[in-house]
């Protein structure tokens, strides 16, 4: 008989598990919870679907974020800190004033579109009335920059001649976001009413190019 049962199989040790990083783990369950988030809103999200979704357990995400507003609170963050970074390595400050206006309308048009979760995000936290934006301590500093920006490009429009002297940053940023954001935040409804999907790559070009003449139209000066 042979010393080793032949039933009995040589199995290799199993090798040594590599120790989680923090920083992917945190990333990881922050990006599931965003479509968790965006699909389901704050109340029909599931921490446990989460923790299944990342390989993780509800107690590890509750170690990292404290409770299931804490975690929706740092997926809505990373979403506006992720928009205004994107808006900041556009080079906005090198561009003449008009060109700069016309490359942020198209980028805010395109992001929109390509980032459903972050409109629909936006949209569940205007449900709340802000109000988990109302306790972070640094999602104003973070969104003050793109109304800087603004300022900036306004101010150099005005001394050049080209836009018109009345023009407030904030509310040219409304006027810059309010088409691309409802395009998409109400695509569904817009479907059924007009039976037309407003996402229909036909119209897409269309649409962007009177997204930026209409902004455009408005900063201009006018002139006698």
């Amino acid at each position: 008989m042979d010393a080793l049962d032949s039933t009995q199989e040589r199995r290799e040790p199993d090798p040594p598990r590599r120790p989680r990083d923090p920083g992917a783990t945190r990333q990881n369950i922050l990006d599931v919870a965003t479509e968790e988030f965006a699909e389901h809103g704050l109340a029909g999200a599931r921490v446990e679907a989460i923790a299944a979704r990342t390989r993780t357990t509800v107690r590890m995400i509750y170690y990292y974020f404290r409770s299931k507003e804490g975690l929706y609170c740092a997926a809505l963050e990373r979403a506006y800190t992720a928009m205004r970074a994107a808006e900041r390595g556009l080079g906005l400050d090198a561009l003449p004033p008009e060109e700069a206006i016309a490359r942020l309308v198209r980028f805010v048009f395109d992001y929109h579109e390509a980032n459903l979760a972050f409109n629909r995000l936006v949209s569940i936290e205007n449900i709340h009335r802000a109000g988990h934006l109302s306790g972070s301590r640094d999602m104003a500093a973070v969104n003050a920059t793109v109304i800087e920006t603004l300022e900036g490009i306004l101010a150099r429009g005005r001394a050049a001649g080209v836009f018109r002297a009345d023009a407030d940053a904030l509310s040219v940023h409304l006027l810059i976001t309010a088409f691309p954001f409802f395009r998409v935040a109400n695509r569904h409804t817009l479907g059924v009413l007009f039976g037309r999907d407003p996402l229909d790559p036909t119209l897409r070009e269309a649409q962007r190019r009177m997204s930026v003449e209409a902004v455009l139209g408005y900063l201009r000066a006018v002139r006698d």
